[in-house]
């Protein structure tokens, strides 16, 4: 077996993808060797040992935290300082972050104290390259960032866990991070001053969600794309609802590349096959115009969120070319709040549209000649089968829990710490946000799948139908995995099924 391409971190740029690899253990980790990379990390560090020798005053480093910063450390406790910062931060609540979302945090805080302009030992660099590279991830709740000054409680972990202390996971089982550490043949450190700092204020925890929560974003809007193609086959719809010359008219890029995408699933240069119905309900006609929404924000929002993960994000920063100390608030998570309640808008605005293809799709005043709820089912048993029904409950419930979520969590801003952060950015509540209307749009798009399926193969009974390639495959491989519906039978498994090949994406879908 060949190792895993490495992303190699030495502060130049990294993209989404890179991040995505290192979650998914598809890439690892390594930290660049190269002389200049690793002189410009010396530096810094080296500056900030210089400072506190000449007895300078830098903000967490011989100040107290927030609003402490009035507060001088005599120069006995400022060893100290970095494990108090973490210690009394350990107090966070909900789920954990999963095993994918702990190395897209590592990797984003890597990426982050590469820039080499945050006053930290190359040891430090290589801890957390060392956890990543023998996957011994810190156990993180999920609870308890406001996004500013960036993700300090849930950091704490990774802090802590750098240390030896609290608790990690390796291959599923929770360990002390002091055996794991040991069985790793690694030292815990002993913090550097401004290395607490450095490792807990910034915003790693939101940015890593954000670059996973992108991925899956977009992979669902290529997704919806293909799905609407299967529904508009199934309900006999009108194919050239999205045809080139149409479209020119509005030049909107995403949305011109969803209804190109629908032409090439439909053939739609052939003669329609219903000229007697003009225009199909929006739900089919207007696909494009909602899947593009989300398929023109995705560039801008990969522009957010890279600019994020490459940035330097912590406060003070370090200058060792100057030898500045620059106090600012680059731990403000706002461009990725925003990206993250954007993104989620979209997102439910897809699994929306959904929704309502299903709902004309099982509707036998609206489908057009296919059985009500899509049952299989005919002859004496027929009254006693229901088809999808239930589906289109599920369907509708996840919908609505997903356009709930879609509430922005930038504009809830609270005063915190005595009012010097008095105004927050709540960017890791938007990107778990995200997360979770994804996590319900990707149900969504999985009944949807066994909808489309169930869907064509009843109609391709009443009519042969000529698929194009791309759907003839889809249909045959969804066919495999799910017999078709005739008795009633629970589709729990099947649908789970379907959600896990979702979310790793194994459908090609689209140059």
């Amino acid at each position: 077996m060949t190792s895993p391409m490495p992303i190699v971190f030495d502060g130049q740029r990294l993209r989404i993808e890179d991040i995505v690899s290192l979650a998914h253990r598809q890439a690892d980790a390594q930290l660049s060797s190269a002389p200049g990379f690793q002189a410009r990390i010396q530096a810094g560090a080296d500056f900030v040992a210089r400072l506190l020798a000449e007895d300078g005053v830098i903000y967490g480093v011989t100040t107290g935290y927030g609003d402490s910063c009035t507060v001088a450390v005599p120069p006995s406790l400022v060893p100290e300082l970095p494990h108090h910062l973490y210690t009394y931060h350990g107090i966070g609540a909900g789920a954990l972050l999963s095993p994918e979302q702990t190395r897209a945090v590592l990797g984003a805080r890597l990426a982050s104290l590469c820039q080499g302009l945050s006053g930290v030992s190359i040891d430090l660099l290589r801890q957390i390259e060392t956890l990543l590279k023998h996957d011994i991830l810190p156990l993180i709740p999920s609870e308890g960032s406001v996004g500013a000054s960036g993700d300090l409680t849930p950091l704490s972990y990774l802090a802590a866990v750098l240390c030896g202390e609290r608790e990690v996971r390796v291959n599923g089982e929770a360990l002390p991070a002091a055996q794991a550490l040991r069985a790793a043949g690694v030292a815990p450190l002993r913090l550097r001053p401004k290395e607490g700092l450095a490792i807990m204020n910034g915003t790693a925890v939101m940015t890593g969600l954000a670059c996973l929560a992108f991925a899956r974003a977009d992979y669902l809007a290529r997704l919806a794309t293909r799905i609407t193609a299967m529904n508009v086959l199934a309900s006999a719809g009108n194919a050239h609802h999205f045809d080139e010359t149409l479209f020119a008219a509005k030049p909107h890029a995403g949305q011109q590349r969803v209804a190109e995408r629908l032409r090439e699933d439909l053939a739609s240069d052939r003669p329609s096959r219903n000229e007697h119905r003009l225009q199909d309900r929006y739900s089919l006609r207007c696909a494009p115009h909602v899947i593009g929404v989300l398929e023109d924000a995705l560039p801008w929002l990969r522009t957010l969120i890279e600019n994020e993960l490459n940035s330097a994000n912590d406060n003070p920063l370090i200058d060792p070319v100057e030898e500045r100390v620059l106090h600012g608030g680059h731990f403000y998570g706002g461009h990725i709040a925003m990206a993250m309640d954007t993104l989620k808008t979209a997102v439910a605005n897809v699994a929306d549209l959904l929704d309502r293809q299903l709902a004309l799709l099982v509707d036998a005043r609206y489908n057009h000649g296919l059985p009500a709820n899509l049952s299989g089912a005919s002859g004496e048993r027929a009254p006693i089968n229901h088809g999808l029904k239930a589906l289109q409950i599920s369907v509708s419930a996840w919908t609505a829990e997903a356009l709930k979520g879609t509430m922005p969590a930038s504009v809830f801003s609270r005063s915190t710490e005595c009012h010097n952060q008095d105004k927050v950015s709540m960017g890791t509540i938007a990107a778990r946000d995200a997360l979770r209307v994804l996590d319900l749009t990707e149900q969504v798009a999985a009944g949807m799948l066994i909808a489309a399926r169930q869907g064509l193969a009843l109609r391709d009974r009443q009519e042969a139908m000529a698929l194009t390639p791309a759907l003839a495959a889809m249909q045959g491989e969804l066919a495999e995995r799910l017999p078709l519906i005739v008795e009633d039978r629970a589709l729990d498994r099947e649908l789970r099924s379907l959600v896990e090949a979702i979310r790793k994406q194994d459908w090609e879908l689209y140059a």
